[in-house]
């Protein structure tokens, strides 16, 4: 099988493993830096080129697109779905992950449990979102922000009302939503692929930091989850359209409430936590699903 992987980090743990299971069960595993593709979107023929050549004909293609290009990223993804080659995740779902306000909205249509989360855009509506949310402390998030970046605790009405008017003023969208104390300062990652939670581990952020993401000095280690949230790590997965993601969990006090459903989870955290070879079910998806043009949005959308 001829595998692709979209990235522009080949150096990555993740990559090099994902590389290392493909090469291992015998496959062509080739790392494509997605920013050099260039496209020819020609009617009913349509192809990439790569440094200069067309690309040859995959069977399958790993997105690892990060968040600063993704809207160049889903275009480059969407031409190969229109070749027919079998995405990982696809990229209308990627696209309704990356999209937080989206993705808070598909999640609460389907009825899967999140925090109190609230959206507006004029800045004289601050009162009425702090109300909303709950009151203080609340968690204000940049929509745009990653691993953790853009996350700011306000601990008292005053502040958050100040923050709130801070970024409204100069036109950032934010969402605003209940701090979920009982939590800890931990969250639970649940590893989906295929439809199935294959893996979670527990991850605590550093000392003083409410944050638990690993990139901000959080530690990882595994846990076992409930069926509740082995249920809702499914779901969410479902609600995104996703095969492969990382659905990260607070424990509340009324049940596991979604943070985020990632589409590009990182593999080394989860990997050392757990000892699992996520990389090797990532291969072994790609092997049982790749059907030339199965994606079901064939580009669309």
């Amino acid at each position: 099988m001829k595998i692709a992987m979209l990235s522009r980090a080949p150096n990555l743990y993740s990559h090099t493993r994902l590389k290392e299971a493909g090469l291992a069960r015998g496959h062509e595993f080739d790392i494509i830096n997605t920013t050099r593709c260039y496209m020819n979107i020609a009617s009913r023929r349509p192809e990439i080129y790569y440094n200069g050549e067309k690309l040859p004909l995959y069977d399958a293609v790993i997105p690892r697109i990060g968040a600063s290009v993704t809207f160049y990223g889903l275009a480059v993804l969407r031409q190969f779905e229109m070749m027919g080659v079998y995405p990982v995740n696809e990229s209308v779902a990627i696209g309704r992950s990356r999209d937080k306000l989206r993705s808070l909205q598909l999640l609460a249509r389907d009825g899967i449990g999140l925090p109190v989360t609230t959206f507006a855009h004029d800045p004289k509506q601050t009162e009425e979102v702090v109300k909303v949310a709950g009151g203080a402390p609340m968690v204000i998030k940049l929509l745009e922000g990653t691993q953790g970046i853009g996350v700011v605790l306000a601990d008292t009405d005053r502040s958050a009302r100040s923050v709130i008017e801070a970024f409204r003023g100069v036109n950032i969208n934010i969402l605003v939503q209940e701090f979920i104390k009982e939590a800890g300062g931990t969250d639970i990652r649940a590893f989906v692929i295929g439809g199935k939670v294959v893996a979670a581990m527990k991850r605590t952020g550093a000392e003083g930091d409410f944050r638990s993401n690993l990139h901000r000095g959080g530690s990882a280690a595994v846990v076992k989850i409930s069926p509740e949230e082995r249920s809702t790590a499914i779901r969410a997965a479902k609600s995104m359209g996703l095969n492969v993601c990382g659905v990260d969990m607070l424990r509340s006090n009324h049940g596991p409430v979604v943070m985020e459903v990632n589409s590009s989870p990182g593999l080394e955290g989860v990997e050392k936590a757990t000892g699992k070879d996520i990389a090797g079910m990532i291969i072994d998806h790609v092997e049982k699903s790749a059907v030339p043009g199965k994606t079901r949005t064939k580009g669309r959308g």
